[in-house]
């Protein structure tokens, strides 16, 4: 289990890793109207769920994925009527920064042959929504059996962010969200929509929910003023 801040001045959310930068803003805006900031932890959106199953006291659960939230639903571990799918992203192919990648993504394109040694960062494609997307996108593609030997599975989106900043990796797959929060790594190309599952951030309140103001930081993020801070950093609207 992750360890999590044993003390929440605000309600405890748990999220996924590629809504750093944009929830700590929103938490902020929050903050500013008067309210306890909310107490985030970050993970990989399959490390929190597990957390969640184990028992973890949180509040609020956002997760990069439906699939994760429909378990955590199945078992009885969120609030009921409280689920709500609010934000979308793009999926993107990144190099480090200055080592541009000649490749144009389409079906059958060259990816394995153009990493050539190198490997391909990508977030735990059997487990990570992040990485569940990029494995749906290069299937849907034709090219995982041959790029398949090369990933780098990583923890999380952002474990295999900084992989590729560190140009430990040749290329990487994440968010464009992602992609925006470093200077570090440069796109290379966007996976067409089409390819993949539509990538939905939802979020509900917890069966364990404690803190009296979880209701109405939910009420906030899903507000024209809350998607707003997460337009600020790339994502989109649902």
């Amino acid at each position: 289990m992750l360890p999590l801040p044993a003390l929440a001045a605000g309600p405890l959310v748990l999220a996924a890793a590629s809504l750093q930068e944009s929830l700590n803003a929103a938490a902020d805006a929050w903050a500013a109207k008067g309210h306890e900031r909310p107490v985030l932890s970050f993970a990989g959106s399959s490390a929190l769920a597990r957390q969640i199953e184990a028992g973890a006291p949180a509040d609020m659960f956002i997760s990069a994925d439906e699939a994760w939230m429909d378990e955590l639903a199945r078992k009885g571990l969120i609030r009921r009527g409280t689920r709500a799918s609010f934000l979308s992203n793009r999926l993107v192919l990144i190099v480090p920064a200055g080592a541009p990648l000649d490749i144009a993504i389409r079906r059958g394109f060259p990816l394995a042959r153009r990493l050539g040694a190198g490997r391909l960062a990508m977030a735990d494609p059997d487990a990570v929504p992040a990485g569940r997307y990029g494995r749906q996108a290069l299937s849907s593609l034709g090219v995982w059996p041959q790029v398949a030997p090369k990933v780098v599975r990583a923890e999380n989106v952002r474990a295999a962010l900084a992989l590729v900043q560190r140009a430990e990796a040749r290329a990487g797959i994440v968010y464009a969200t992602d992609a925006r929060a470093t200077k570090g790594v440069a796109v290379a190309g966007m996976f067409p929509a089409a390819n993949h599952s539509r990538i939905s951030y939802p979020l509900a309140i917890l069966r364990t929910v404690s803190h009296p103001d979880a209701e109405r930081f939910r009420a906030f993020l899903l507000s024209p003023q809350g998607k707003a801070v997460f337009a600020r950093y790339g994502f989109g609207a649902k």
